[in-house]
C-alpha cells in the first residue's frame, strides 16, 4: 500500500473510493478488464466499516453464498459467518488483490474542471482520472427519521451504528425502533439484560431461514430472484422481513423483547404508547437503517434530493465515467450484500469502459 505525495496530480486508470466489499468488487472488476485503479480507503486497512459493527453481528447468508468473485470464504460453507471472519476475509482479500490500495486517505471532493475527473483528499493530494467508482457504502449516515417528540427526548437517544454489545445498558428500560433484520437482532441481543420494547410502524414480517430443510439463499439462487433486475414495485414494499431460524419470533411472542406499534408522543423522558398508556425510557436505540454516505460529491452535481445518487444500475445519468456499487436496489435485491456486489462491479466495469 503506497501513498502519493502531498500536492502532487497521479493520472491512474481509474479511483475507487471505499475499501469495504464494494470498494474491493470494483477493484476486482477493474482488473480482469486490464485496467490498474487505484483504491482510497479513509480508515486504517481495506475492510469498510465492518469493525464498527455490533459484536454479536452474523451474516445472514452462509458463507457458500457470501463471497467476493474469485475467492470462497473459507470454512463450512453452511455456516453463517462471524462479523470478525468477514472482516478477516476482507484482508486477505484485498492482499490477494496485489492492487495499489492507499489506506488513511479520505476523499474530501469530486470534481469535473475538463474531460477527467479530479479526486481530492484531506491531504492535499489530487489525483486525475477518467474513471470514478463511489463505493463508500451508507455506514457514515445514519437515517435518524422523523418520530414523534424524538428531538426532545431527555434520555439517550442512540443509532444502531453506536451499539456494540448490551453491558452498558443493563437494567435500563429501552425502545428499539425498527422491524427488520438489524432491529431484531439487537433487541434480542439486549433482552437479557434490559427490558425491551421493539417499537415498529408495520407487523414484523418473518421468514423462515431454512424453507423445504435448504437455506434460503439457495432458493434465491437457483430461482435467479437474487440477480433479477428489480422494479419499483418491489422497492416500495413496506420492509424486509425478518430471516427467522426459529428462535426471532418465538423470542418476541414470548415478550424477551416485546413488541408495541410506534409510541405517539415523547414528554422528557416519557414515552405515550398508541393504546395511551406512559412510561418512563432511558435509551431509544433507532435500527433505522442508513442513506449513502457520498458528500464528497456535492461540487460534482451528482446528487439528488437527500444525497442520493442520480444513477441507473450504478451508471450516473449526470457524468458519464463516474459509477457506484453497493447501493441497496442498484440492480437487483442483493446488490448491497457481500454475495451481490461482484456481479454489480463486473456489470459497472463493463459499462463504464463500454462508454
Amino acid at each position: 500500500m503506497t501513498a502519493g505525495r502531498k500536492g502532487c496530480v497521479v493520472m491512474p486508470d481509474a479511483i475507487v473510493i471505499g475499501g469495504g466489499q464494494a470498494g474491493l468488487a470494483a477493484v476486482h472488476a477493474l482488473k480482469v478488464r486490464g485496467l490498474e485503479p487505484v483504491l482510497l480507503e479513509a480508515g486504517d486497512e481495506p475492510v469498510g466499516s465492518w469493525p464498527h459493527y455490533y459484536d454479536s453481528l452474523h451474516l445472514f447468508s452462509p458463507a457458500r453464498y457470501s463471497s467476493l468473485p474469485g475467492m470462497a470464504f473459507p470454512g463450512d460453507p453452511d455456516h453463517y459467518p462471524h462479523r470478525d471472519e468477514v472482516i478477516d476475509y476482507l484482508r486477505r482479500y484485498a492482499a490477494a488483490l496485489h492492487a495499489d490500495i492507499r489506506t488513511g486517505h479520505r476523499v474530501t471532493a469530486v470534481t469535473r474542471p475538463g474531460d477527467r475527473f479530479v479526486v481530492s483528499t484531506d491531504s492535499g493530494e489530487e489525483l486525475s482520472v477518467p474513471i470514478v467508482i463511489a463505493a463508500t457504502g451508507a455506514f457514515t449516515t445514519p437515517h435518524r427519521p422523523a418520530l414523534p417528540g424524538l428531538d426532545e427526548f431527555t434520555g439517550t437517544v442512540l443509532h444502531s451504528g453506536d451499539y456494540r454489545e448490551p453491558s452498558p445498558f443493563a437494567g435500563q428500560r429501552i425502545v428499539v425502533v425498527g422491524a427488520a433484520n438489524s432491529a431484531v437482532q439487537i433487541a434480542i441481543d439486549l433482552a437479557p439484560h434490559a427490558r425491551v420494547t421493539l417499537a415498529t410502524r408495520h407487523p414484523i414480517r418473518y421468514a423462515p431461514r431454512k424453507p423445504l430443510g435448504r437455506d434460503v439463499h439457495f432458493w434465491l439462487t437457483v430461482t435467479g430472484f437474487d440477480a433479477l433486475p428489480i422494479g419499483p414495485w418491489l422497492r416500495t414494499k413496506p420492509g424486509m422481513p425478518v430471516q427467522d431460524a426459529g428462535g426471532y419470533r418465538a423470542a418476541i411472542d414470548a415478550g424477551a423483547p416485546d413488541q408495541r406499534r410506534m409510541f405517539t408522543a415523547i414528554d422528557g423522558d416519557t414515552v405515550t404508547w398508541s393504546d395511551g398508556t406512559r412510561e418512563r425510557v432511558d435509551t431509544i436505540l433507532l435500527a433505522t437503517g442508513f442513506r449513502p454516505g457520498l458528500s464528497y460529491l456535492d461540487k460534482l452535481g451528482a446528487l439528488g434530493p437527500a444525497g442520493m445518487p442520480k444513477q441507473h444500475r450504478g451508471l450516473s445519468t449526470t457524468h458519464p465515467g463516474l459509477g457506484f456499487v453497493g447501493l441497496e436496489w442498484q440492480r437487483s435485491f442483493s446488490s448491497a450484500t457481500i454475495r451481490g456486489v461482484g456481479r454489480d462491479a463486473a456489470y459497472l466495469a463493463r459499462r463504464l469502459l463500454r462508454r
